[in-house]
């Protein structure tokens, strides 16, 4: 089963300083992924096939990595407002070291995008079951302190 740790970035000159931060922890390079608004659809307007054809697929990664519909409407919403999301999938270390460091550079609160908390973030912690390498259960985890999120899909 594998772990993502997902961070969105209102500045995308950010995104470099993480992407060298992670590499600096030793997180491969391949596994790290950052997605912004492709080029030349910024005067396309909003109902253009391009973007749609975009959000659409993003939004459905988003969803098949363990994000909720709100999750993923608000990851698509930051990166149409010019935001850039980074993606690390790893072992449990090295999503956390990963969440750690965009969290250390500012990762946004999913509730700055929507203006409300998610539903996920109703349930207390103590209630949420642990997800651990090889637990048959998808899902997300909200790490503490910051708006970087992991997913277990």
């Amino acid at each position: 089963m594998s772990k993502t740790a997902v961070g969105l970035f209102e500045q995308p000159g950010v995104v470099d300083q993480v992407v060298r931060d992670l590499d600096a922890s030793a997180f491969p390079r391949d596994k790290i992924r950052i997605i912004g608004e492709p080029r030349g659809m910024e005067g396309d307007g909003v109902t253009s096939t391009p973007r749609i054809d975009f959000e659409v697929s993003f939004n459905r990664e988003l969803t098949a990595i363990g994000a909720s519909a709100r999750e993923a409407d608000a990851y698509v919403q930051g990166v149409r407002r010019g935001g850039v999301l980074v993606l690390a999938t790893g072992s449990n270390e090295q999503v956390e070291t990963a969440a750690t460091i965009m969290n250390r550079h500012d990762a946004m609160e999913l509730a700055e995008l929507t203006g409300s908390r998610p539903e996920t973030l109703s349930v207390p912690r103590e209630n949420m079951t642990p997800m651990l390498d090889g637990s048959p259960q998808a899902g997300r985890i909200r790490q503490p302190g910051g708006g970087a999120r992991m997913f277990v899909w």
